[in-house]
């Protein structure tokens, strides 16, 4: 299965994402895809343990095509978001893909998700951990 995890900025939430998921065991058949917007986030969760990285629009795009599962904050849907970081053709390709997504709703997109409890970081990342670790298992 193909996890592909999406972060910008400094690639921390992502890199978080993945140490969780390396300490919880996730198994070899399991195949964890980084993709930053930047350099600097790809950098940091292959750091923390990611399989493969690549950056920028087209890494986002072809690597969606083929996702199982893409991880991310809200904003890797949203066109525009993360100070720009992500670009309408990479929201689209979140978007038109099949893969399952696991979004965290975090407020820096200037989005209010109704109904969405407002929790930590450190809690939005254990919670997308365990949703992951149940879609794979």
């Amino acid at each position: 299965m193909k996890l592909l995890i999406i972060d910008g900025k400094s690639g921390r939430m992502g890199a978080q994402i993945i140490e969780g998921l390396r300490k919880a065991g996730i198994s070899e058949r399991h195949t964890i895809i980084a993709v930053g917007t930047n350099a600097l986030a790809t950098s940091a969760m292959v750091n923390a343990g990611a399989d493969r990285g690549a950056t920028g629009e087209n890494a986002v795009i072809v690597q969606c095509k083929s996702a199982d599962v893409i991880i991310g904050s809200l904003g890797i849907a949203l066109a525009d978001s993360m100070l720009g970081e992500v670009s309408p053709n990479m929201a689209i390709a979140v978007g038109q893909s099949a893969a399952e997504r696991i979004l965290l709703p975090t407020d820096k997109c200037n989005t209010f998700i109704v109904g969405a409890e407002r929790l930590s970081m450190r809690q939005l990342v254990e919670t997308a951990v365990e949703q992951i670790l149940q879609i794979v298992s």
